[in-house]
């Protein structure tokens, strides 16, 4: 048998063995915080539509960890999760920047997560009621406005706190909600009259009436690229002086465009995690899958698993001075 044979036939042994391996099995997606988020929601499209690309055409379901704002999710992944290529996990993306930041309860070393690839290229804003009388950023600035939050671990606080310390916003956080859910309960009480770090594609879907009413009203963009639909606000990159800033908040507000990123444990079968990559991107080109995303208001911007590897390897590689920066001026 020729060279190319050989090679032809331990690829078809390989992906039989994958097939085998996943007919009749169960892919849980592990969402690491409450029923009715983004991430909840994100994931309950992915799994209508991925099955179906991964070989032996497994069964999908979603699974709800909540708990530190991601981070029990984060040690459950690393730590307990099966390594045979049968979980996929998602979590706000200052999980795996917590073990940086110091962070004890963070018992994982998230650059050995495994990343599948990520559904959204997020930009998160801050956001206020219209009962707050606040109409822009710079109101924002001089107006002391109450904005809701969940723990300390959250993006919910850190944004707050990154938006007060540095920008300048005069915000008073009030953290302890369990997640955004509760927030826009809150904000519909009265008992808080804003949210920081709320990804559009959230507030376009389960904010869209407030939205739509002008009950909610963004104020400026906090990560990624400037987005269309957000044209007028102000960016955070507005706000960049020198070298340093553009450091710190790219690492506060710029990690935001690893917005949906899924990842396995570290350990799991080579060709199995090829195979989730394959099928996970391929999902993403799927017609009926972005029907389904069209449909549900989710924006979809897919990144490869070894996109969001690269990307995350940048983020943990952020001079130890800046991350001292960043740890300070987010700690309440």
């Amino acid at each position: 048998m020729s060279l190319a044979a050989s090679l032809c036939a331990a690829g078809a042994a390989r992906a039989d063995a994958v097939s085998d391996f996943y007919k009749g099995k169960t892919v849980s997606v592990v969402v690491g915080h409450e029923a009715g988020t983004g991430f909840d929601v994100y994931s309950r499209v992915l799994i209508r539509h991925m099955g179906k690309y991964i070989p032996g055409a497994p069964t999908m379901i979603v699974q709800n960890m909540q708990g530190a704002s991601g981070v029990v999710a984060g040690n459950w992944l690393y730590n307990i999760a099966p390594k045979d290529g049968t979980i996929m996990a998602t979590f706000v993306q200052t999980v795996p920047l917590e073990p940086m930041y110091g962070n004890g309860q963070a018992r994982y070393d998230a650059s050995k997560f495994v990343w599948i690839g990520n559904m959204e290229s997020s930009v998160a804003v801050c956001g206020v009621t219209k009962a707050s009388g606040i109409n822009s950023f710079a109101d924002l600035q001089k107006t002391e406005t109450l904005i809701g939050a969940t723990g300390p671990t959250g993006p919910l606080v850190k944004s707050a706190l990154a938006v007060k310390n540095v920008l300048g916003a005069n915000l008073k956080v009030i953290a302890g909600y369990k997640g955004s859910a509760d927030v826009k309960l809150a904000m519909t009480r009265g008992e808080v009259k804003g949210i920081c770090g709320l990804p559009w594609s959230t507030i376009k879907s389960f904010w869209r009436q407030e939205l739509e009413t002008g009950e909610f009203k963004p104020l400026i963009q906090l990560s990624g690229d400037r987005h269309p639909e957000l044209k007028g606000l102000p960016h955070y990159t507005d706000f960049i002086k020198s070298e340093e800033d553009r450091q710190l908040m790219g690492l506060l507000f710029g990690v935001q465009t690893l917005g949906r990123a899924y990842a396995s444990p570290p350990g799991a079968p080579a060709e199995r995690i090829e195979a989730l990559r394959k099928a996970f991107m391929a999902t993403m080109a799927d017609k009926d899958f972005l029907s389904d995303a069209e449909k549900t208001g989710i924006d979809i911007e897919p990144m490869t698993g070894e996109a969001v590897g690269k990307m995350w390897a940048e983020f943990t590689a952020t001079p130890p001075a800046v991350v001292e920066q960043a740890k300070k001026v987010t700690t309440p």
